[in-house]
């Protein structure tokens, strides 16, 4: 174990959570059991060994599938507030272990330990979420064009729900998906990213000990651990009505293409290529914060990082030098330090599509403002901290119309109004998260219009990264549509199944066809 592990508390909290040295990668409840190839976790903080991980063979998924089919009969069997308290104390047993989940998330993840926290804390208020719902799955009632007859619509249980995670949000987007699906009644099969397979191996250990506790069989919760093959495993298994995917654009093309071609449904929450709009009404400081967070935040590695700021003319250089000057403030070292502002990518391999955003960003004709770099040297030994960046540069850049998952912010000028900046914003394949800055009441509504912003996410005096519980989160165009979280999401894990009833001694036809016998 290295010494920033030790300083901070990361032996004590993997053993917090049950994980030891070698962890069995495949698991349906108590039960561990693998006999694939053994994948390393290494923490981007330092480099540095976590622990090691046993992948998922063919025929460890099909002894898990079969479980989790199994159990699924049993488990919709319960009603729906049973469920809810299973998921509640799912929910309690998080809190207690919040710090050392937290630390795990910042150490194997690269994100600051706030941040780590915030997500288990995420992971807490959607299972809070869910409790309420469980007593709350609604259908609808409607009136019969037929005397003596009652319609109305119902959600049943959908089955197995496969979710397939990325490295950025290692826990949440799990929990997101989990606490919903365990309401409606389904079961979960779980395939984290295989650069953070110990935060999956975490959070199974904790859901399994909520479920033994309660002695409920194996097979609500089940993790299968590997690379894109494992996953593939799930896209293509009819026994798996929906499968959730959040990840690269070209990933959830493959996904959607493979759950289609079965007749499934797919969750899609693929890449954003957020913009901030600033327009003259703007506060300065408000649009200061709300940038340079979007930009900086998880190293630039969330879905909703803002990647274009849209100044009009006349703010442009104000905002400009503000931003510069704020960059000149961060602090950039090891995410368990609070005093850190930025902490490492994910790997060399993300420091090495960093690099090459700056190098093609000049080489179509932008200028980079704030140059970026790779750091070593003393704390930076894992050779995966990067200067965050900020290039001037146009909307139509073939680097400024993809994704880089990296602390790489555009700016991009516009002339006019607003229409003008929305045209600009809504230019590009991605619709993820959007934000305006304005105090101007007629250009925050033009924005938040049918014919503003084309984003799943549309905010108004805040930036473009994080969302709450409460709404649905998700976007639109190649962002996938998929919509998690809160609101209505929890639909789509449910089959939905109308039903009309006829309490009279009579057959009458709907639309009053004839059909006498």
């Amino acid at each position: 174990m290295s010494k920033i592990a030790t300083d901070f508390g990361i032996h004590d909290a993997l053993k917090a959570l049950g994980i030891k040295d070698v962890n069995e990668g495949t698991s349906t409840g108590s039960n561990h059991f693998s006999s694939g190839d053994i994948i390393s976790s290494y923490s981007p903080v330092d480099g540095s060994l976590i622990a090691k991980v046993k992948t998922t063979t063919k025929e460890d998924y099909e002894k898990v599938m079969s479980t989790a089919t199994t159990t699924f009969k049993e488990w919709r069997t319960k009603p729906a507030p049973l469920r809810g308290e299973i998921v509640r104390q799912f929910g309690d047993k998080l809190r207690e272990l919040k710090e050392p989940l937290g630390k795990l998330v910042s150490y194997e993840m690269g994100k600051s330990y706030q941040e780590g926290l915030g997500e288990v804390q995420e992971m807490i208020d959607i299972c809070d979420f869910a409790v309420g719902l469980s007593r709350q799955l609604h259908g609808l009632t409607m009136h019969s064009e037929r005397p003596g007859h009652r319609m109305y619509e119902q959600y049943h249980s959908l089955g197995v729900v496969g979710i397939i995670s990325a490295f950025n949000f290692p826990v949440a987007v799990w929990a997101w998906n989990t606490a919903l699906a365990w309401i409606c009644g389904d079961v979960c099969v779980w395939k984290p990213s295989e650069k953070t397979p110990l935060c999956g191996i975490a959070c199974q250990n904790i859901a399994a000990a909520v479920m033994k506790a309660n002695n409920l069989p194996e097979g609500i919760s089940c993790l299968i651990n590997g690379d894109y093959k494992i996953g593939e495993l799930m896209t293509h298994d009819k026994r798996i009505p929906l499968v959730s995917a959040t990840g690269s654009i070209r990933m959830g093309k493959i996904v959607a293409q493979a759950v289609a071609a079965r007749l499934g449904k797919s969750l899609l929450e693929l890449g954003g290529n957020n913009a901030i709009i600033v327009t003259p009404d703007a506060d300065l400081k408000m649009t200061v914060i709300g940038a340079v967070f979007g930009a900086v935040g998880t190293a630039g590695q969330r879905c909703t990082s803002t990647r274009r700021l849209i100044i009009h003319e006349s703010m442009y250089y104000k905002v400009k030098e503000a931003v510069v000057a704020a960059y000149k403030q961060l602090r950039i070292g090891n995410p368990l330090d609070e005093n850190n502002h930025v902490g490492p990518l994910i790997d060399t391999d993300a420091v090495a599509q960093y690099k090459m955003a700056l190098e093609k960003v000049v080489k179509e004709g932008g200028k980079l403002i704030v140059e970026g770099g790779v750091l070593d040297g003393a704390g930076y030994e894992s050779g995966c901290y990067v200067k965050p960046a900020i290039a001037e540069a146009k909307n139509d850049f073939e680097i400024v119309q993809h994704e880089t998952f990296a602390p790489v912010l555009y700016l991009l000028k516009y002339s006019g109004d607003v229409e003008n900046a929305i045209a600009i914003q809504n230019g590009v394949v991605q619709g993820l998260s959007s934000a305006i800055m304005t105090n101007n009441l007629r250009e925050a509504e033009h924005f938040l219009s049918a014919w503003g912003s084309d984003c799943g996410i549309a905010n108004v005096n805040i930036g473009t990264s994080g969302a709450e519980i409460g709404g649905a989160f998700g976007g639109e165009k190649e962002t996938g549509g998929g919509r998690e979280s809160g609101s209505d999401a929890w639909k789509v894990y449910m089959r939905r199944q109308t039903n009309t009833i006829n309490y009279t001694t009579e057959l009458p036809l709907a639309q009053g066809i004839k059909f006498d016998l």
